[in-house]
């Protein structure tokens, strides 16, 4: 029986998720944290059971022969299903708080999932400022769309970057390439709330099995993916600093949804709360400590990628309000639209905006293998200064989009509507919250003295 679920006590919203999976399938150790989307409050209950992999997108008779796509194909992919898919698919994403489910099948159709595969196990082996350009260039067109491919890539690159030790993380790597498995993140928990530096759930290790139990604030569209990356204490006697990451497939594990998903923007990602229930092979642990991989992977990845798609989603705005400043100059031949001049001044915005996230991950990428500078005080600093950037600047140039357009750019219905592009940017400052990461970057400066 494949790709079979069942459920009990179901909401509207989770009844409506299971009917589309149904067509679908030093410093920086104490400083950084909550990386789950956003919290929510514990309302009713409902179970999700996973029985067995479910992979409907898959064509059997052409996984032996699947070859690597290159950048340049995985771009020109993105723009043509954020274009094509995407576009078309995101208010009604938005209106019902449901799933992309089309855009991302055609992302698996693409092999755009397995964009952060290294090479050497059969992927394209794209770097940060590849990464980010892909979900730039979805942000465009639908916000929780980037969202969740972002999300996706953060989770392979930990096991990329991380997991090459382990000769089984290796073949799961070259069999994603394969299936195009979406991965989703469970960091957050009932106690540390956000902070994903903190865990009270611990792994429990008897031979060669694991049991791993999370009540979980938010699981980012955990109940849409082939498998979770869990944070844990690394046994039953650690510290709650002292975790680890399991890799969590859906045939390992059972999730009961304990709260809801109606928030002001980022409806698509479908992050409600969850309670899991897991068994596996201890292989799937991932080597190491999590504090390395959240220094040296998660927390860098997460900045930048995020800073891509928010960008997108200003871009996208932009976008509007230049066909609309278009339109009119094509009423008046030969005379400068007053609003043109805002649309000038407000390409300046996006444009250091873009540059901001863009330097940051070349310089990222240009480190190669040297992950040591990664645990200092001047990267995190970095990171998290393109974090509250790009996060307050995203909204503030969609708010003078909409000016630009003005009353129809309010409007829902309208073919210049920027409503959702508003509510999805105003998501930044929250995920994370920017308070938080002033208060870290306050207390580092105290002693930081390379300020330059």
């Amino acid at each position: 029986m494949r790709g079979m679920w069942t459920r009990s006590m179901p909401s509207p919203t989770t009844a409506g998720n299971v009917a589309h999976m149904a067509r679908s399938s030093g410093w920086m150790r104490c400083l950084l944290g909550n990386f789950g989307l956003f919290s929510a409050p514990r309302t009713r209950t409902a179970m999700l059971v996973w029985l067995t992999p479910s992979h409907a997108w898959e064509n059997e008779q052409d996984m032996d022969s699947h070859t690597a796509t290159g950048f340049p194909q995985l771009i020109d992919s993105v723009r043509k299903v954020a274009a094509g898919v995407a576009a078309a698919q995101a208010p009604d994403v938005d209106a019902r708080a449901r799933f992309p489910i089309e855009t991302l099948a055609a992302l698996r159709e693409d092999h755009v999932l397995a964009a952060a595969v290294p090479r050497e196990l059969g992927g394209p082996g794209c770097n940060v400022q590849e990464l980010s350009q892909l979900c730039a260039a979805l942000a465009q067109a639908c916000g929780s769309s980037a969202m969740v491919l972002a999300m996706h890539y953060i989770q392979l690159a930990c096991l990329a970057r991380h997991g090459m030790g382990s000769d089984y993380l290796r073949d799961y790597l070259r069999d994603l390439v394969r299936r195009q498995d979406l991965l989703a993140s469970m960091t957050s928990e009932v106690g540390p709330s956000g902070d994903t530096r903190s865990s009270v759930c611990a792994v429990r290790r008897a031979g060669d099995r694991f049991q791993l139990d999370k009540d979980a604030t938010t699981g980012s569209y955990c109940a849409h993916a082939d498998a979770i990356l869990v944070t844990c204490r690394k046994d039953e006697e650690a510290a709650r600093s002292d975790q680890v990451l399991v890799l969590v497939r859906r045939e390992d594990c059972t999730l009961t949804q304990t709260t809801s998903w109606d928030t002001l923007g980022m409806r698509g990602t479908c992050s409600p709360g969850f309670q899991l229930r897991s068994s596996g092979a201890v292989e799937q642990i991932v080597p190491g400590a999590f504090a390395d991989c959240s220094a040296q992977t998660m927390v860098p990845y997460s900045h930048i990628l995020w800073s891509a798609l928010w960008w997108g989603i200003a871009a996208g705005a932009v976008a509007k309000a230049a066909s609309f400043v278009r339109g009119q100059a094509r009423q008046t031949p030969g005379t400068v639209p007053p609003t043109a001049t805002r649309l000038a001044e407000l390409q300046v915005q996006l444009q250091a905006l873009k540059q901001n996230w863009l330097s940051a991950a070349r310089d990222f990428d240009a480190l190669g293998d040297d992950r040591e500078e990664l645990m200092g005080m001047g990267w995190a600093l970095r990171l998290n200064n393109l974090k509250i950037a790009s996060s307050e600047a995203a909204p503030r140039i969609v708010h003078q989009a909409l000016q630009i357009v003005g009353i129809l750019g309010y409007k829902n219905d309208s073919p210049f509507a920027l409503g959702r592009h508003y509510r999805d940017a105003l998501s930044g400052s929250l995920m994370i919250s920017n308070d938080r990461i002033a208060a870290k970057n306050a207390s580092m400066l105290l002693v930081y003295k390379d300020a330059a």
